[in-house]
């Protein structure tokens, strides 16, 4: 890594700020922003819009013409340097002929990895890494991840009262947290791969666990509703209880059924897939991991999981959830109500689940903490 000039790095971000443009429409591709540069002024400008279509160095290349020859690209993520559904962003750099290109952070796809840095330079094209590599890494945390570890980023959404009640003795629980909040839970769908739940939800809430674009609040104004896309359901039913009648059935996006076995008397709809799983070590349960590593074959990089307490606690209690998200409303709902999150092999405050705080603030009348689990 070498020194950077207070211009890099007001051009490097701006680069991460277009690449947040894609924040809830590249999913599973990585969120990605370029800048190009020609006598400290700014003649191109792109970002991944949408995966299988246009890198955001190919949409940057295509504003500034002719102009790219000499100049020096800002990219967010080191430039790929293999065939997928696009032509690799190195080689469309080399052929512009710009001068130089600084990336925010290395790719840690082992199908580039410092690959596309080397091209450049074989080309003559200078290169340096690291600028904002926080802010970069920031950007992508489901696709970092699943590069580095071959497991999905994995967040919890949880609601509760202050005194940390889900629901009332009878099961009653709608809405414990404000329409604000329910808006900002629709944009976390909206940036996920795939919304995790349990048989229960759908049986007794009716949950669909879709993106209802008419309750994206705010973000209605930046992105048009067909742009906007669903992340994949997945449903664990190990019991095999759920019927193609329920609620969640009626919305046509991609669903997939966790089950122990696939049962066939029951005529599902077209996008409806049942997924055999084997069951955890000594437990008639599903096991998350495997489950897990699954998705993770399937490219689904960035996992939600809203669940009640059991579904919840067990992802928690395998250390496989990364970032809880906690919706808290200022309501009181006494000791009779029903706990956050079920953990019954936490019997000492020393087995307790530690976590960093990140983040604390108001949506709506609600408070939303934001924290990651200590590794």
């Amino acid at each position: 890594m070498s020194d950077f000039s207070l211009a890099d790095y007001k051009f490097m971000q701006g680069a991460i700020n277009l690449a947040k443009r894609g924040h809830f429409t590249t999913s599973p591709n990585p969120r990605v922003g370029c800048v190009i540069v020609l006598n400290d002024e700014i003649v191109g400008e792109g970002y991944h819009q949408k995966a299988g279509q246009g890198h955001a160095e190919v949409h940057a290349l295509k504003q500034a013409g002719n102009k790219a020859k000499g100049a020096t690209a800002y990219v967010t993520l080191e430039p790929c340097s293999h065939y997928g559904l696009t032509p690799p962003c190195a080689e469309a750099l080399i052929k512009a002929q710009v001068g130089h290109v600084i990336a925010a952070m290395v790719d840690p796809n082992p199908k580039v990895s410092g690959r596309g840095l080397e091209l450049l330079n074989a080309a003559g094209i200078t290169t340096q890494f690291g600028l904002l590599e926080q802010d970069a890494r920031a950007l992508n945390p489901g696709f970092i991840q699943l590069m580095t570890t071959k497991l999905p980023y994995v967040r919890v959404k949880l609601a509760a009262s202050l005194d940390g009640k889900t629901a009332m003795a009878s099961g009653e629980s709608q809405w414990i947290t404000s329409s604000e909040a329910r808006t900002d839970v629709q944009r976390l769908r909206a940036q996920s791969c795939a919304v995790v739940c349990g048989a229960d939800s759908v049986i007794f809430d009716a949950a669909k666990m879709t993106v209802r674009w008419h309750d994206l609040g705010e973000l209605k104004n930046s992105y048009a509703q067909a742009d906007v896309r669903q992340p994949v359901r997945i449903i664990i039913d190990g019991k095999n209880r759920l019927t193609p009648d329920l609620a969640i059935f009626q919305s046509e996006s991609k669903i997939l059924l966790i089950r122990h076995t696939i049962e066939n008397d029951l005529t599902w709809p077209h996008f409806v897939e049942q997924v055999p799983m084997v069951k955890a070590k000594n437990s008639d349960h599903i096991d998350l991991r495997a489950l897990l590593a699954y998705l993770a074959k399937q490219g689904l990089n960035d996992i939600l999981i809203e669940s009640g307490a059991q579904l919840a606690g067990a992802f928690i209690s395998e250390n496989l959830v990364d970032e809880l998200v906690l919706y808290q409303a200022p309501k009181l709902m006494g000791a009779d109500g029903k706990s956050l999150v079920n953990m019954p092999d936490v019997k000492q405050l020393s087995a307790a689940k530690n976590l960093d705080v990140t983040d604390i603030r108001m949506i709506g009348k609600d408070i939303r903490l934001t924290a990651k689990f200590s590794r």
